[in-house]
């Protein structure tokens, strides 16, 4: 039977968090007439608040391609911006702030955070991280567990591209994405499970159902997951993007990831096996050096700089890239390659100022300043 190539749509949803411009630290308690103003300025559905008060959440409509997607995420930033600016507040498009404190963030009253907290307790409470998820739509069950299974070998990738959270609570961590070190405290993350076929996938996610383990598969915070909502891959790894071209080559990326993909099971292939525990040593890579020290090639069996990586994965995709009409985005790797990702240019600012002579606390001011600067341009 003749396979029905997926739609390939794509949404992103982002997650930003609150910052009073004055002290640049989180606004813990903001007031509920933002929420409200942001709700009315924006259609249905695309702005949400998050576990802690101090985050806010936006999501595109579905769209056909990755400009459209763009246009909506511009809007959306823009308005976010402009809604807050009125409470002496701003967005910003980073996976943690540079020093603001967990144990002062204010839980959202609402009933399913509430169950969250109850459940998770301290782990859920420390979760000032936001990200980046990207849905591309594969309406048929077997392909989508299909290419979940074989895509998750490009999630460091994505990962090493995108880190934007080298501080937490005022610390140099030493790592480029300290963000993925503080949501692997949750339970259910990680790279997903290979599965036979959705069938099984079904009956893996029904086995903690049953048990009342968790309501349902949005519980599931694998790296990269089956959408309990929509047709759709979800790809849920990457920190969120300060530059909105960043955070768009990488959708776009995706989406011709999974596209790659289909392409080889149209042709009776697959992309190559490789243990999970391999792919997650390139994933602690990804994490603690972003792009700067390379991620292992296993065919090669060696260490091999992100350039060259990322060159041959451009190679790989070429032809989807064509025909999702999302060149420009793609080619856009080339230049956050070359230029370093938000994590490596917050780390630099920092030192930078301090070089001046100035306090930690001045240097990390001087951070979240760039952050939200870097967050409005192009919005």
């Amino acid at each position: 039977m003749a396979l029905t190539e997926p739609s390939f749509t794509i949404g992103v949803e982002e997650e930003y968090l609150l910052v009073d411009k004055e002290t640049r630290d989180l606004v813990s308690e903001p007031p509920a007439e933002l929420m409200a103003k942001c709700e009315a300025a924006l259609p249905k559905g695309q702005v949400s608040p998050e576990f802690l008060r101090s985050q806010i959440e936006i999501g595109t409509p579905v769209c056909k391609t990755v400009a459209e997607a763009g246009k909506e995420l511009r809007h959306l930033r823009g308005t976010i911006a402009e809604v807050a600016g009125e409470f002496g507040m701003a967005p910003m498009a980073a996976s943690t702030h540079p020093f603001a404190k967990w144990s002062a963030q204010q839980q959202t009253d609402k009933e399913r955070y509430h169950d969250i907290a109850n459940d998770l307790r301290i782990v859920v409470r420390r979760m000032i991280i936001c990200g980046m998820h990207v849905h591309v739509g594969i309406e048929d069950e077997e392909v989508r567990v299909d290419i979940l299974n074989q895509a998750s070998y490009f999630l460091p990738h994505l990962l090493a591209l995108s880190t934007s959270s080298p501080f937490w609570q005022g610390e140099k961590t030493g790592l480029r994405s300290y963000r993925l070190s503080v949501f692997d405290e949750l339970p259910r993350t990680g790279l997903p499970p290979q599965f036979v076929s959705h069938s099984e996938y079904d009956r893996t996610i029904a086995v903690l159902v049953n048990v009342k383990a968790i309501e349902d598969a949005t519980k599931i915070w694998w790296d990269l997951r089956p959408s309990h909502r929509f047709p759709t891959l979800e790809m849920r790894i990457t920190d969120v993007c300060p530059l909105l071209d960043d955070a768009l080559c990488i959708a776009a990326l995706f989406q011709c990831i999974c596209r790659f993909l289909y392409r080889l099971r149209r042709g009776n292939q697959r992309w190559r096996y490789y243990q999970p525990f391999l792919i997650n040593e390139n994933r602690w890579r990804a994490q603690r050096y972003g792009l700067s020290e390379g991620l292992i090639d296993f065919g090669e069996g060696e260490v091999v700089p992100c350039k060259k990586l990322m060159t041959e994965l451009l190679d790989l995709v070429a032809e989807d890239a064509e025909s999702l009409g999302c060149v420009k985005e793609v080619q856009h790797v080339k230049t956050v390659v070359k230029r370093g990702t938000s994590a490596e240019r917050q780390v630099k600012t920092f030192e930078a100022e301090r070089a001046k002579g100035k306090s930690d606390e001045d240097a990390l001011k001087a951070v979240v300043d760039e952050l939200l600067k870097e967050t409005l341009e192009g919005a």
